[in-house]
C-alpha cells in the first residue's frame, strides 16, 4: 500500500505520483521569463519548457537536498534568479567590480541554469517502516539520457532554441 503522505527515508515529503497536485511556483517563473528573456528563440524554448514532454515545472531540484520535491526545480531556478537579482544591484558589485550585466543575461542564467536535470529525475519506490509499519513510499533516481557535465547540458539544452552570449 502507498502511504497518502509519503516521505522519503530523509523526512523529505514528495508526492510525485500526480503531475499537477500541488501550488507550483510556474507563474512567476513565466512572467519574469516573459519580461525578461525577449532574444530570438526564447518563445520556443518557453513552450518546450511547458510542453507535456517537459518536466521542469514539476520536477525536483535534487534527489534528497535542496528542491526534492515536485515543483523543487523551478522554486530553485526561481530562489537562484532573485538572489543574483540582488547581487547584481549591490552598489559594490557596479561601482567597485565595474560589474554589469543585462536583465536579460542574468534571467538566462539564473533560470534556466538547471536546464540540464529535466527529465533526468524519476519516481522509484521503497519499503520503509513508519509507525512500526512497512509502508512503499515513492522516492526519485537519476536517469540521464544525456551524460554532459551539468553546466554544459543546460547550455547544449538552451543553445538548440536560443543564441547564448558570452555573458
Amino acid at each position: 500500500m502507498i502511504d497518502d503522505n509519503p516521505e522519503d527515508i530523509f523526512g523529505v515529503v514528495i508526492n510525485p505520483f500526480s503531475r499537477f497536485n500541488v501550488e507550483l511556483p510556474m507563474d512567476s517563473f513565466l512572467k519574469i521569463f516573459e519580461e525578461k528573456i525577449t532574444r530570438e528563440g526564447s518563445a520556443e524554448l518557453l513552450n518546450y519548457l511547458c510542453s507535456e514532454s517537459c518536466d521542469f515545472f514539476t520536477a525536483p531540484a535534487s534527489t534528497r537536498y535542496h528542491g526534492a520535491e515536485v515543483g523543487g526545480l523551478c522554486r530553485h531556478s526561481l530562489n537562484v534568479y532573485e538572489c543574483l537579482v540582488d547581487i547584481m544591484n549591490r552598489k559594490r558589485m557596479k561601482e567597485v567590480y565595474g560589474i554589469h550585466y543585462s536583465d536579460e543575461s542574468i534571467a538566462i542564467a539564473a533560470l534556466l541554469h538547471d536546464l540540464c536535470k529535466i527529465n533526468f529525475y524519476r519516481v522509484e519506490s521503497r519499503n520503509v517502516k513508519k509507525n512500526g509499519a512497512w509502508v512503499t513510499v515513492p522516492y526519485y533516481t537519476i536517469e540521464d539520457s544525456l551524460p554532459y557535465g551539468h553546466g554544459e547540458k543546460s547550455v547544449y539544452i538552451i543553445s538548440g532554441y536560443m543564441k547564448l552570449t558570452r555573458e
